[in-house]
């Protein structure tokens, strides 16, 4: 198969619908971890506010830890039926469970039943975002020439940090339109309830699409694959699904150690108020967002592996010192705004050397037939599970120990164990074409074969 030459104007119109809906199904995901401190008030007993806030904190990482299984369902429809239609209907299904969490009533009027609720549509959200960056990764990839796939993947990239500037955002202008007291009485549920709108519209710019040029030729030659669960996990495949589990675990840890849990820290740790532990991260991920496109655009130019396992390393070295100075400059007696939005800044130019290039990376490293699932999988494992337990580890070890260090080891200790594993078994697919049949399945038989040659 030749590579696409889709014009430029209609490889923007791809790269942008696909990202509004990204921007706009993490902002669904994050508006939840964003008001956590005030869904800990309304959905769970007051008398002991620590045990509610950790309750809300593991609902919380309860939607990645079922991100997997959406991964496995969406991502088997995706390789069946097309990336398009099964990328509408995870963001459906974001958008409405997003919602209803607005409209459940609270625990004093139907006691725990509230949390039970809650849980379920944390469960559903769960579900659809493992669907969801597959498809979307997958999408813009299989429209973009070899050359390119790091510098526009690398703009999808950013939907994520958008998506949580856009939730920071909305709760900023609510609050402050509203003030405190209402925000805190009713105002919370209007991010939630604002979702249907956004997820409306989103779809409307999705619907517009066309199936990409590799799925409609796979299509066409009557090579869609008839059962991708098997072909992806039950195969010779399944080695290289581990691997890039590993490389996303460290990955997925940095992406949010970096900048989902600087939120946390500033909110439970230094007792910041919502406004402005938000303006601070905010404002920071604002500035630092542009990161992620350079790391893609450069892994174009060095490789995918320098960057993402040099962002691990770095991380792995630096959180310490990094989050103690956050501490120190974020003290709420005297907040040093331009210095804790610097070291956010630090930490989120981590998130885009190892977050960057990792969509091209997966990309390139799964054959068509079975790329949506292949993608799907170890992204949500590593990103799920690596990086979905980061909020309730390093919390319940904060507030446990009382210890900044202590709550840091796993944020430390997985990037770098995922880092020295990643040296040796992690590929560079800079060079893989994804539009040359059996490229990828080429290059691995050589990659197989240089050992026994050297010898």
């Amino acid at each position: 198969m030749a590579a696409s030459k889709i014009p430029p104007k209609e490889l923007r119109r791809v790269v942008i619908a696909a990202s509004v809906g990204n921007i706009i199904e993490w902002y669904d995901f994050y508006i939840f971890g964003s008001l956590a401190s005030i869904l800990a008030v309304k959905f769970f007993e007051k008398s002991d506010p620590v045990a509610a806030f950790l309750s809300t904190v593991a609902i919380f990482s309860v939607g990645f830890l079922i991100r997997p299984l959406g991964a496995f369902l969406f991502g088997w429809l995706g390789d069946r039926v097309g990336r398009k239609y099964t990328f509408i209907i995870t963001l459906t299904g974001m958008g409405v469970a997003t919602a209803l969490i607005g409209f459940v009533p609270s625990y004093t009027s139907i006691g725990l039943t509230a949390a039970f609720i809650l849980f379920g549509l944390r469960l559903i959200q769960g579900l659809c975002l493992g669907g969801e960056y597959g498809g979307a990764i997958t999408y813009v990839a299989e429209h973009i020439e070899d050359e390119k796939r790091g510098y526009y993947t690398s703009w999808l990239q950013t939907s994520p940090t958008l998506g949580i500037v856009v939730s920071l955002a909305t709760i900023i202008g609510i609050r402050s339109w509203l003030g405190y007291d209402a925000f805190q009485d009713w105002g919370w549920r209007l991010p939630f309830i604002i979702s249907l709108v956004l997820v409306a519209i989103a779809i409307w710019i999705r619907l517009s699409l066309a199936e990409t040029p590799i799925f409609q030729e796979i299509k066409a030659k009557g090579q869609t694959c008839t059962n991708p669960w098997r072909e992806a996990f039950l195969s010779s495949n399944f080695r290289y699904v581990l691997i890039a589990s590993v490389v996303v675990l460290g990955e997925g840890c940095v992406w949010y150690s970096g900048q989902f849990w600087a939120l946390y820290f500033l909110q439970t740790v230094k007792k910041l108020d919502v406004l402005t532990s938000s303006m601070i991260v905010g404002i920071a991920l604002l500035i630092a967002t542009p990161t992620l496109i350079f790391w893609g655009w450069l892994s174009d130019k060095v490789g995918r592996k320098p960057i993402i396992l040099g962002g691990m390393a770095l991380a792995s070295l630096t959180y310490y010192p990094l989050y103690s100075a956050l501490g120190m400059y974020a003290d709420p007696s005297n907040v040093n705004y331009p210095m804790a939005i610097l070291i956010v800044v630090i930490l989120v130019n981590y998130v885009g050397m190892t977050y960057g290039p990792i969509g091209a990376f997966l990309a390139e490293f799964f054959p068509g037939r079975i790329r949506y699932s292949s993608v799907s999988v170890p992204y949500h494992i590593g990103n799920g599970w690596g990086g979905g337990l980061v909020p309730i580890v390093t919390t319940s070890m904060y507030l446990s120990t009382n210890s900044v260090g202590y709550a840091l080891l796993y944020p430390i200790i997985v990037p770098a164990v995922m880092f020295l594993i990643a040296v040796f078994v992690m590929p560079e697919t800079r060079k893989h074409s994804i539009w040359e049949e059996g490229a990828i399945e080429a290059s691995r038989t050589r990659r197989q074969a240089s050992p026994s040659r050297r010898s």
